[in-house]
């Protein structure tokens, strides 16, 4: 199938509150705009909830838990599966869209179409999974019975940087849970969730069970929802500075909470490894997403013995990427998401030369239209560079060295955030040490990427709490219940 016009895949998308099954205006009919990133232009207008759209959304959550609970198992299932089979046959033309509204090249939107889609499927699958278990009392004068129940309503925001990923893997085991949710996406990249609302209820999902808000005005909206006492889930994800405020005001009710904040991902290279593999890997690692990534790589911590080789192959790759709109055959890196951000990494880069770093390629933002910022590759920068310690999320590999596995890997842990580590080495031994060692809920080991939706993905430290994906991600969803039997 072809891929239509860039105007008329931005044409075909909702534009409303997607609110009990139907879409409407927001409240004064409020709306603001969604810009391209790669020119500045304005793509088009969404709704600009208020306050009352947001207690509209979880009226419509809260009506339909009851009669979604009690919806069988297999069902649910089906649901996510027929959304995965539509968002898989019009993988072209959603990868356009996020294209548009986030950069990143069409090459990379089509593989988190990929991704995103097979949280749908994996949880199609777990949600006929969902089991407790039936024991005898030790003392045999009774039996034990726990069963595993829906949170109920749920709350979800996810950021701009994976504009499907982000919501299928909260909305896919929260769906096969049997709970309802009012959706908040980043105002930066809101319409490829709108697009996913608008295929979930093709797909058969029903009235209120998946609620959408776009707003400006996150806080003002979403804090009457997190303190009404009928919400049961917050799940966040994004900046560890405001997952810290949500959980503030999470408390008050005592919400299941999860979060999957910000990182500052190490990737450690030892002086056996196979430089070849730890390049390859390091290019993943760190411009997947154009560096726009929680995972990405912000710290290389090489080896002393192998530092110059390595740093000479990795400005080599680095300086080769076709830089431009991502929409465009053979574009490697697009822009970043928006003025600000490039703005942000700009000032790390210089406060890192202006500390003594070399700058081996790249090193100043692109003139023009569009918010570029070259692929950058810094050596000989020092630990109290700010990248050092703040996640760069950009197209910025700073190398930094050492002379120990001990001093590796305290290079590593050395930071608040504890998401992900790539480690390269061929010892065993080392492997496995290291891997005990970091400080980290999830690690790459000769890897480049971790992401897999069979595999719970989470930090620990400031990176947050819960899982997300693998079997553990429903359990995210449900609660559970004992009854004590007398017999």
């Amino acid at each position: 199938m072809p891929t239509r016009s860039e105007s008329a895949v931005v044409e075909a998308v909702p534009t409303g509150l997607f609110i009990g099954g139907s879409w409407r205006d927001a409240e004064g009919s409020k709306t603001f705009p969604v810009e391209d990133p790669s020119t500045g232009d304005t793509l088009t207008e969404v709704a600009d909830a208020g306050v009352a759209d947001g207690h509209a959304a979880l009226d419509a959550a809260v009506a339909a838990q009851a009669d979604w609970a009690r919806t069988p198992p297999r069902e649910r299932g089906e649901i996510l599966r027929k959304a995965f089979e539509i968002i898989t046959g019009r993988a072209d033309d959603l990868a356009l869209l996020m294209t548009l509204e986030m950069g990143k090249p069409l090459s990379e939107s089509k593989a988190e179409i990929t991704y995103g889609a097979e949280f749908f499927r994996w949880f199609a699958e777990e949600s006929v999974r969902i089991a407790g278990r039936w024991s005898t009392a030790p003392n045999g004068a009774g039996r034990l019975l726990t069963m595993k129940q829906p949170v109920g309503p749920c709350l979800m925001i996810t950021p701009w940087n994976f504009p499907l990923a982000m919501g299928t893997r909260k909305i896919g085991p929260a769906v096969a849970a049997g709970c309802t949710m009012v959706m908040k996406p980043a105002s930066l990249t809101p319409l490829t969730m709108l697009a996913l609302a608008d295929i979930l209820a093709e797909a058969g999902l029903p009235d209120g069970v998946l609620n959408v808000v776009t707003t400006k005005s996150t806080g003002e909206v979403m804090g009457p929802i997190i303190k009404d006492p009928r919400l049961r889930k917050l799940t966040f994800t994004g900046s560890t500075e405001v997952g810290r405020g949500l959980v503030e005001q999470s408390a008050d009710g005592l919400l299941r909470v999860s979060m999957e904040l910000g990182g500052n991902a190490p990737f450690l290279v030892f002086g056996d490894a196979d430089l070849g593999a730890a390049v390859d890997g390091a290019m993943l690692a760190k411009m997947r997403n154009v560096g726009e990534a929680c995972t990405a790589a912000n710290r290389f911590l090489v080896h002393e013995s192998v530092a110059e080789e390595f740093a000479a192959r990795m400005t080599e790759r680095m300086a080769a990427l076709k830089v431009g709109r991502g929409a465009e055959d053979g574009v490697e890196v697009g822009p970043l998401v928006e003025a600000k951000q490039r703005d942000k990494v700009a000032e790390l880069v210089d406060d890192a030369v202006s500390q003594g770093a070399t700058v081996r390629c790249g090193g100043a933002a692109s003139e023009g239209k569009g918010y570029y910022y070259p692929p950058t590759v810094l050596t000989d920068v020092s630990t109290k560079a700010r990248m050092y310690r703040e996640e760069i999320f950009g197209p910025v590999a700073p190398i930094f060295t050492f002379s120990s596995d001990e001093e590796g890997v305290a290079m590593a842990n050395d930071t608040e955030y504890g998401l992900v580590s790539y480690v390269y080495t061929r010892d065993l031994a080392r492997s496995l040490g290291v891997a005990e060692g970091l400080e980290t809920g999830m690690i790459g080991l000769n890897q480049g990427m971790v992401s897999n939706v069979a595999a719970p993905f989470g930090g620990v430290k400031a990176s947050g709490f819960g899982r997300e994906g693998g079997s553990e991600g429903i359990e995210e969803y449900l609660e559970t219940k004992y009854v004590a039997i007398s017999t």
